[in-house]
């Protein structure tokens, strides 16, 4: 279809094809972000973790810490817990991913290293790896002569020294890539600098609380301590017994000592919805603004193409009468609306990596891919199409007869 007729057309209605032309720019711009955004909210929540996370009940408990007898009353609370029907695994942990702390620590290679070689999650406990449902890629679990006990841990001017580690696969390819990890030697929290070695690696453990952001969400270590007094337990049973044995585990909790409080208790997995409620909000508040400027962006182009139908009728009528086809009237609005949804879309690209930009300095976020530019064209393309398809039928419908005594 020869082109200049729609461009000497368009030229005598600037203003109004510049409004859709910067309608698009804008909807491009913004959709486009958003879109991504919304990715990167969406990927945030299905990271895995690595754990059994239908499995796991978390109870908090507080002022184990300030009991005298706490060291004793741990180790008899981790044997009852152990005990319970439908129980498969307990321990006490210093804590869980997700629940408002964070325990990290920095990994250098060499004891006299400048630099650290990484940053990573610290989970220390008894039976993590079974509590937790983790999975052993290489290697083993710990020995129980490699335990420490964490209130000798904490004594003052302490001399201790934690043997063994277990490195999640991420951080083991991070600090020893395209060789294994096994046998190697670290250095993180033991005293007068005496190294970890690493006898194990799993396949995945999540770092908690975004602490090195989307690329090191998979750096942790886990260190044999044991019969820690922080008050937090993690008792893994069936799916289908997780409120069955919380019941019981708090019950068995508060029966070992009536001094204690409950501060927190629940299953791993409404610990992962509360924490991620605020990304599921943020992801449905930004598919309601694309949503919102499509609908705005669409009534737009039926308004506008409604008004030139209306300008026009005489003009189509002509031309009927001169034997254009309904499929030509038809093709005439669509490629008018085309070449105005094309440079709209290109104006709203530069607009979107702009908007990237100013995002990125701001907030730290990642680079916007190219991808999501012509995905954001295409669906603005078929929508400008799809909107301006029942004006552009309904003067393609016009009787040339009717159209041509029209003032």
């Amino acid at each position: 279809m020869d082109i200049r007729p729609i461009l000497s057309t368009l030229s005598r209605h600037k203003t109004a094809a510049a409004l859709i032309v910067l309608e698009v720019a804008l909807s491009c711009a913004i959709i486009c972000n958003a879109v991504f955004l919304i990715t990167q909210r969406l990927e945030r929540i299905d990271r895995p973790t690595g754990m059994a996370n239908e499995e796991i009940v978390r109870i908090s408990m507080g002022n184990l810490g300030e009991n005298p007898d706490a060291d004793a009353l741990v180790k008899q609370d981790v044997a009852s817990l152990r005990a319970l029907a439908g129980v498969k695994a307990a321990g006490s942990i210093n804590h869980v991913p997700f629940d408002n702390s964070s325990w990290n620590t920095s990994i250098q290679l060499a004891p006299e290293q400048e630099r650290p070689s990484a940053q990573a999650n610290v989970y220390l406990g008894d039976a993590v790896v079974e509590t937790l449902g983790l999975k052993l890629a290489e290697g083993r679990d710990f020995n129980a002569d490699e335990y420490v006990n964490w209130t000798e841990i904490n004594k003052q001017n302490a001399k201790y020294a934690m043997p063994a580690v277990i490195l999640s696969r991420e951080l083991a390819n991070k600090l020893f890539p395209g060789e294994s990890a096994i046998g190697k030697n670290i250095y993180a929290w033991n005293t007068d600098n005496v190294p970890h070695r690493v006898v194990g690696v799993v396949d995945r453990l999540i770092r908690t609380n975004d602490n090195g952001g989307i690329a090191e969400a998979g750096f942790a270590m886990i260190l044999p301590a044991k019969d820690l007094t922080m008050g937090t337990f993690v008792i893994r049973t069936t799916p289908e017994r997780r409120a069955e044995v919380q019941k019981a585990a708090i019950a068995t909790l508060e029966k070992n000592s009536a001094r204690r409080l409950v501060l927190r208790e629940g299953t791993f997995t409404d610990i992962m919805s509360d924490y991620y409620r605020g990304d599921r909000a943020m992801a449905w508040l930004l598919i309601t603004v694309i949503i919102s400027l499509l609908v705005v962006t669409a009534l737009g182009i039926v308004g506008l193409a409604s008004f030139w139908v209306q300008q026009r009728t005489k003009q189509i009528g002509i031309r009927r009468a001169l034997g254009a086809t309904k499929g030509q009237i038809l093709r005439y609005f669509q490629t008018e609306n085309f070449l105005l949804a094309t440079l709209g879309i290109v104006i709203g690209m530069i607009l979107a990596y702009g908007i990237n930009q100013l995002l990125m300095g701001k907030y730290e976020l990642p680079r916007l891919p190219l991808l999501y530019l012509p995905v954001g064209a295409v669906l603005l393309w078929l929508l400008g199409q799809v909107a301006v398809y029942g004006p552009a039928r309904k003067a393609a419908s016009v009787p040339p007869a009717v159209a041509t005594r029209t003032a």
